[in-house]
């Protein structure tokens, strides 16, 4: 469960503070509570809301292991964003987003797979042999393609969700997204379309201190969701080691007795002995019959 938002830190950080009247979207009216001084409201307790609805599926999201792509190019977000999503061990994009990012993800890894090539030529001593020309010529490859693919550098497949700052701004990244079909969570402010976004935070995304509000609530629910995954694994890693050390639970049956089974010699032999018993018996009551007649006679 998320932790509780505060209305008033809200109302401090200037998350409730719109676009001016003439330009807001008429799909963001369920999410303005009043205009004032020509610049609607926000208000700020469905803010709330819908932050701990977004924090809990974002924690599930980092819980099953997938990743979550933060986007924000805008000045006053980008040092904000970088600096939480890194807290979060998170993959984000501050610079221009690249085109094809999502659906064409291959080539751009294939560019991330560059800056390691390079890295392998200084580590060999290959980058050593190419001319100063080259050798300078690669710098700036690496150097550009470290700006804008550097944080991505850890994302082998397409992330499970993707947070956005400014879907107005980001509106590529949002198409891309939708063609894909990954949950998109977004900060949207009185001017964008709501309907664009899965998980919306209607709020200021042109403050820093309201984007730094609600996106270090965000960071802090993914922190918690990848503890909870890292406990169950720890958990199960301990539960198949004191199994695989523990006795067997099933208790080793008793060898039975050797039981001996009378072959056929032994029965023959059997049956002899009891043969003469007999005929020891019968001789010797015929002998008695013998003395009692000849005692009979005399």
């Amino acid at each position: 469960m998320a932790n509780k938002v505060e209305v008033k830190e809200l109302l401090d950080a200037g998350v409730h503070f719109g676009h001016l009247t003439r330009r807001w979207n008429p799909n963001m009216a369920p999410y303005i509570y009043m205009e004032r001084n020509g610049i609607h409201i926000i208000n700020l307790y469905k803010t709330a809301a819908k932050m701990q609805e977004t924090a809990e599926a974002l924690s599930k999201i980092a819980a099953s292991g997938r990743k979550i792509l933060f986007v924000a190019t805008k000045k006053q977000a980008k040092e904000i964003v970088a600096e939480e999503a890194a807290k979060a061990n998170m993959p984000y994009i501050t610079e221009r987003w690249p085109g094809g990012m999502l659906t064409n993800f291959v080539t751009i890894r294939k560019a991330v797979k560059k800056m390691a090539m390079v890295d392998r030529m200084k580590k060999d001593g290959t980058f050593n042999s190419l001319s100063k020309k080259e050798r300078l010529q690669v710098d700036r490859m690496r150097a550009k393609l470290e700006k804008n693919l550097g944080s991505i550098s850890d994302m082998t497949r397409l992330p499970g969700a993707l947070f956005v700052v400014d879907i107005t701004r980001e509106h590529i990244a949002i198409k891309e997204a939708q063609k894909l079909n990954i949950p998109i969570f977004a900060m949207v402010d009185t001017n964008s379309d709501p309907r664009e976004v899965d998980y919306v935070i209607p709020a200021n995304d042109d403050a820093s201190k309201s984007v730094k509000k609600v996106i270090s609530y965000v960071s802090d629910s993914i922190v918690a969701g990848l503890s909870e995954r890292k406990a169950d694994k720890d958990a199960k890693k301990e539960a198949k080691v004191s199994k695989e050390d523990a006795p067997k639970k099933e208790a080793k049956a008793e060898p039975k007795k050797d039981v001996e089974v009378p072959s056929k010699d032994a029965e023959d032999k059997e049956a002899m002995k009891e043969a003469k018993k007999e005929v020891k018996l019968e001789s010797k009551q015929e002998t008695l019959e013998k003395a009692a007649s000849n005692k009979e006679e005399k």
